[in-house]
């Protein structure tokens, strides 16, 4: 019998791989039974369009429009209550405010805010953001993860115990919840890489409070360095970032996951750790990443960051699975759902050549400029694809995340701090619709057998 505290958790045993082989035996489908039984796998159909599982109104993605009775590509488009992000991009940019609580407000009550309206929210938010006596202490620093996103999902699950109406799932209590949670991310997600950087890598620790009078982005900013200082063109572009990652359509897998649980009639709590849990996978929030180290490749391998013809070689090699990692991928380029353009990332790149210049990083962003203009044309010639391709926004917030400074461990974080507002939107909208379970459908595949007594086996 295995003595507990002799463990290793992380070793995988000759019994284990034993046991894996099982696994791999006895659980492998055949691939044409999904097409047999009509499977629409990763509830997207042969053309790539996801499987309609619910009705909205919080977001809307559009990527095709009818023209003379046909269904084509158009340029992308992404609605927030029904009002274009350009939009609302254009107003807060224009009258130089931050924009990301204007965007949570509307995501979760349906309206714009007035100007009293927005201010009692960003107090609420303010006032929001404390951490129970000791949080810090007792349960960030302790055991601190490698991982940021396994560090934010155990303290959202902790606060639960600090929370008297945990399991109340009444409207005025979960929004209550929701907005706390909205307020702590930062917090968490700042807090708990500062633990593992001082425990791991052996720097400094330091932690700041947040400002009542500072927006989201700036406490961000103002939290993670040791100096507390930052420009405002940095504090306007991360703000920017969170708003574009606030929301998008109801089908992604971590927002599709908050209806799911949330379904069940679960606490607050741990319907937010299984979208963080969802949000962590690398083919969902984590894709950034591999574009800062894909870039990174690129650039140790190309003597002249401006020959084309190197750039479109590596890119080719890319896709042969010859370079970087080998997956096949050019990472940052495609969507599920855009083909002609990802509104978000064609926003994204005006505010990003500023930041470039502001951190003499123009031969930077020439390079990613190139590889957005030729992987589409590559990526048509080398494969067969269904829609078109284009950039995506990650394939820009990593390059944004670097200049800012910010480590590669809060860059999924930053994007579960943005996100944490659509998924407490979804949320609230499956309680107060609530129906049915979400429960899909599996056809078994397997045959029938007799048991078999254990002496016979």
């Amino acid at each position: 019998m295995l003595n507990p505290s002799n463990v290793n958790f992380s070793e995988i045993t000759p019994q284990i791989r034993e046991l894996t082989q099982l696994c791999l035996d006895n659980s492998a489908i055949d691939p044409s039974l999904y097409t047999k039984y009509k499977v629409n796998r990763g509830l997207r159909d042969l053309n790539g369009k996801g499987v309609l599982t619910g009705l909205t109104e919080i977001s809307e993605i559009k990527s095709s429009e009818v023209v003379d009775g046909e269904t084509v590509p158009c340029e992308g488009k992404l609605y927030y209550r029904g009002i274009d992000i350009e939009e609302i991009v254009g107003g807060f940019i224009r009258e130089k405010r931050f924009g990301f609580e204007e965007a949570t407000y509307l995501l979760l009550f349906g309206d714009l805010p007035n100007k009293d309206q927005l201010d009692h929210f960003t107090q609420i938010l303010a006032n929001y953001r404390s951490l129970p006596t000791s949080f810090v202490r007792d349960i960030i620093m302790k055991a601190p993860s490698p991982d940021m996103m396994n560090t934010l999902a155990r303290s959202v699950l902790t606060l639960y115990s600090y929370d008297t109406n945990a399991n109340d799932i009444s409207i005025p209590n979960v929004l209550r919840q929701c907005l706390q949670l909205i307020a702590l991310f930062p917090l968490l997600s700042v807090y708990g890489y500062q633990a593992y950087s001082h425990y791991h890598d052996g720097k400094s620790l330091f932690i700041h409070n947040p400002l009542p009078e500072l927006s989201t982005a700036e406490n961000i900013l103002r939290i993670l360095r040791p100096d507390e200082k930052y420009t405002e063109l940095e504090a306007r572009i991360l703000d920017l970032a969170l708003v574009l990652h606030a929301e998008h359509g109801g089908g992604n897998n971590s927002t599709f996951t908050t209806h799911v649980v949330s379904s069940s009639g679960t606490d607050t709590y741990s319907v937010i750790a299984a979208s963080l849990g969802s949000l962590k996978g690398p083919k969902h929030g984590g894709a950034n990443i591999k574009v800062v180290q894909m870039f990174e490749d690129m650039k140790k391998n190309l003597s002249d960051w401006t020959d084309e013809d190197a750039v479109a070689d590596y890119l080719k090699k890319l896709l042969h699975k010859q370079a970087f990692d080998k997956a096949g991928l050019i990472y940052g380029m495609g969507h599920a759902v855009y083909s002609l353009s990802d509104p978000r990332a064609n926003i994204f790149k005006k505010f990003v050549k500023s930041l470039s210049e502001e951190k003499g990083l123009t031969d930077e962003f020439q390079l990613y400029s190139t590889v957005e203009r030729l992987a589409p044309q590559i990526i048509s010639e080398e494969r067969k694809i269904y829609k078109g391709v284009s950039a995506n926004i990650d394939f820009y917030s990593g390059f944004v995340y670097s200049m800012l400074n910010l480590p590669l461990e809060l860059y999924t974080p930053i994007f579960a701090i943005s996100r944490i507002s659509g998924w407490s939107a979804h949320r609230i909208e499956e309680l107060i619709n609530a129906g049915k379970i979400i429960r899909p459908s599996y056809k078994n595949v397997a045959p029938r057998r007799d048991y078999i007594p254990i002496a016979e086996r």
